[in-house]
């Protein structure tokens, strides 16, 4: 079971490397990163470095598609190559995923089309530019594309994943594995939790 891993400049680190952690401890998983030509990659601040080990073009028939997010996706989503390889490894994919505004990569490559699909919070009209049926849902499976909302869900959306491809139990045993038992020290994870000051300081700052 391949699974491959998209990367860009600009990702969001944990976009990419939450489901990585998850997706790629299923038994018999073979996680790769790819991009459009092998090498490094710098995330969102450019102080942190991944390696894509596979172009685009080395990588054919994965059975999972993983799209990380980032604050700006300009990059992928204008990228003729990029749309074309999802569009054509979409075809024979089991899962095609996305975390974040990773959605609106899928989205501008044709595949949410009339589909019910997340992303962040600041991104969901965004998404809905797209002729996709916006939701604010943490994780939301529409046939076989799972997208997941902000950063931090793409565990979530691993999780959810690993329980529909190996079962409840290998995917506890995931959870419990990487101790993923959130206690945050603030209530202050969606916008209908934060401070309203907060949330409309964000949203003025997106416009």
């Amino acid at each position: 079971m391949q699974i491959a891993i998209l990367l860009y400049p600009g990702f969001t680190a944990l976009d990419a490397v939450g489901p990585y952690e998850v997706l790629g401890n299923l038994p018999g998983a073979e996680a790769v990163f790819v991009a459009e030509e092998p090498g490094t990659l710098r995330n969102d601040s450019g102080r942190l470095a991944m390696v894509a080990d596979a172009s685009l073009a080395e990588v054919t028939r994965p059975d999972i598609v993983v799209v990380p997010g980032a604050p700006d996706t300009s990059g992928p989503t204008g990228s003729e190559a990029v749309r074309e390889w999802l569009r054509a490894v979409d075809r024979t994919t089991s899962w095609t995923t996305s975390v974040c505004t990773g959605s609106l990569v899928l989205a501008a490559a044709g595949l949410l089309t009339g589909r019910r699909a997340t992303s962040h919070w600041l991104h969901l009209e965004e998404l809905a530019s797209y002729g996709v049926e916006s939701t604010g849902e943490r994780v939301v499976t529409d046939g076989k594309y799972v997208t997941a909302a902000g950063v931090s869900s793409g565990l979530d959306m691993g999780l959810t994943l690993a329980g529909r491809i190996a079962g409840d139990r290998t995917a506890q045993a995931l959870q419990l594995l990487i101790e993923y038992d959130p206690q945050p020290p603030y209530d202050a994870g969606s916008p209908e939790k934060a401070p309203a000051d907060l949330v409309a300081e964000w949203r003025a700052q997106k416009l």
